[in-house]
């Protein structure tokens, strides 16, 4: 029953908040812990250039692809149950990715724990709105949630450097077995259950075209950034789009709707949702090339790489952890939009970055743009789900989940592909082993003649920090826009932690997501 006193979260309670943020942490881990394994992985199994792509962002894309799908499943058959049933897949499927005898075996592995892994993250976030009944008490907890998520992201690649250190590549991914072992133990003690009393039944036809959609339409972006305006490419977009448009059309008319459309007519909702996909493009795609650049151009050991990660790391969970205070005496519109100004200014540097001796600036440029997005994962996510009825709390988390794994994919897939585009452009007449890849050029000039080797290889990494230079403009841009969005149309939101109305959606929606109705529906 409502009460006009919220009870106050138990110790159990904030136990079990730990047991969902370390597969949080995890989730996020595995999207950049290859990141510095790429070269281990590009010589241990000759992969081509589009195969390193796919062993990169396949996991992001197909988590992102079956998110909606598995918030709304959650909601029927019950949040801790699919999160207990992706920890089985995603620690199944990261011995497989581990022990991956070819590339083929790793891309469908990483794919398969991008599954397991959609299945988990919605529930995180919403199981949160129903654990903590205290306003204060979940905004604090979602601040923790969000911490997670950035130490996630930003420990994978130290995390990365210091088994690659001692062990080997698929090291990095038996990580996930231990973490999801002890999710699999405590969490039946520790977190309710919770199912809606009338969510519906799950339609298959919308799920159908929801990965109709966004699967070509991913595929199309790949293929136009990697080999032009082909057919395949035009195809693959004109698909997703037919299917998406499908999609809508149908969400509009049944009555049990994948994701209910409406939500989006939400100028909250749908502008901390772009803020988050711009902003996790920019810096996922980045990152990547940042990371290879360590190591391949500045000739860092994976453990140093990491090491120089590291501050960086640390300013990022800090920032995250101390911004929903700011924000009790900001507005949540200026303290985003104020740190995607810096993650802008820091974009910025990375374009003046070269090849010989251009480690300093380089690793100025990323303390700089880094913890510039703090605020942004920090504070979006409340919004979200903040912005949707209360009943609506899973569907919204899963979609901000969408938003942020998306954002980071299609960077990695975007800004990466841009940067091979001009890596080959620079390398126009070279080898085609040596044409396609830095560590393709690294490899063949090791065969060559030290003199005729070293003038490849030089050329190689001038051509990949061209392609990092360009990445970078497209990087700022995408920043730049978000902070301009963020103004634009979230500055009604006031500081002190409380909420703007919310405008109409479906029906009147509460400032707190997880409200007295919804937590009458979790048992333990």
């Amino acid at each position: 029953m409502s009460t006009d006193v919220p009870p106050r979260a138990n110790a159990r309670t904030w136990a079990g908040l730990a047991v969902l943020m370390a597969p949080t942490v995890l989730l996020f881990l595995a999207m950049t812990v290859l990141f510095l394994a790429t070269p281990y992985i590009a010589a241990d199994l000759s992969p081509t250039g589009g195969q390193l792509l796919w062993i990169n962002d396949v996991y992001g894309f197909v988590m992102a692809g079956f998110l909606v799908t598995m918030g709304t499943l959650g909601d029927r058959v019950g949040r801790r149950g699919l999160l207990l049933a992706g920890a089985a897949v995603f620690a199944a499927a990261s011995v497989a990715a581990a022990y991956a005898p070819n590339p083929e075996i790793l891309i469908a592995a990483r794919a398969l724990m991008g599954f397991g892994a959609a299945a988990i993250m919605p529930a995180t976030l919403s199981l949160i709105t129903v654990m903590f009944a205290d306003p204060r008490q979940r905004g604090t907890a979602i601040g923790l949630w969000a911490a997670s998520v950035s130490a996630g992201v930003a420990l994978g690649p130290l995390v990365g450097g210091l088994l690659l250190e001692s062990l080997w590549w698929g090291a990095a991914m038996l990580i996930g077995v231990p973490v999801m072992a002890v999710v699999l133990v405590a969490a039946p003690f520790l977190i309710p259950e919770y199912r809606a009393e009338h969510a519906g039944r799950l339609d298959p036809v919308s799920v159908l075209l929801s990965l109709a959609a966004l699967l070509p339409f991913v595929y199309g972006v790949k293929k136009l950034a990697e080999e032009g305006l082909t057919a395949v490419a035009v195809v693959s977009l004109v698909a997703g789009v037919v299917f998406g448009t499908l999609f809508v059309r149908r969400q509009l008319r049944t009555a049990d709707p994948l994701l209910d459309i409406r939500l989006f007519a939400n100028r909250v909702f749908t502008g901390s949702l772009g803020v988050y996909l711009l902003a996790a493009m920019a810096v996922g795609g980045v990152y990547l090339l940042f990371t290879q650049y360590l190591q391949l151009v500045a000739e860092q050991s994976p453990l140093r790489a990491g090491l120089w990660i590291l501050p960086a790391a640390i300013g990022l969970v800090i920032v995250s952890t101390v911004t929903p205070a700011i924000a009790r005496r900001v507005r949540p519109a200026y303290v985003v939009a104020g740190g995607l100004v810096l993650s802008t200014v820091g974009y910025l540097m990375l374009t003046g970055v070269d090849a010989v001796g251009g480690l300093p600036l380089l690793v100025a440029a990323f303390y700089v743009l880094y913890p510039g997005i703090a605020p942004t994962m920090a504070l979006v996510p409340g919004m979200v789900v903040g912005a949707a009825p209360p009943e609506k709390a899973g569907a919204a988390s899963a979609v901000n989940s969408t938003a942020s794994d998306l954002g980071v994919a299609l960077g990695v897939a975007l800004l990466g592909s841009v940067g091979t585009l001009a890596y080959r452009a620079g390398m126009t007449g070279a080898d085609p082993g040596a044409a396609h890849t830095l560590p393709g050029a690294l490899e063949t000039a090791a065969g060559l003649p030290s003199e005729a080797g070293a003038a490849l290889a030089d050329s190689a990494r001038v051509a990949f920090t061209d392609g990092l230079n360009t990445a970078a403009w497209v990087a700022a841009a995408l920043s730049a826009t978000a902070a301009v969005l963020a103004v634009a149309l979230l500055r009604r939101i006031p500081a002190a932690g409380a909420a703007e109305e919310p405008e109409s959606v479906a029906e009147p929606a509460t400032a707190e997501a997880g409200g007295p109705a919804d937590r009458e529906n979790a048992g333990r």
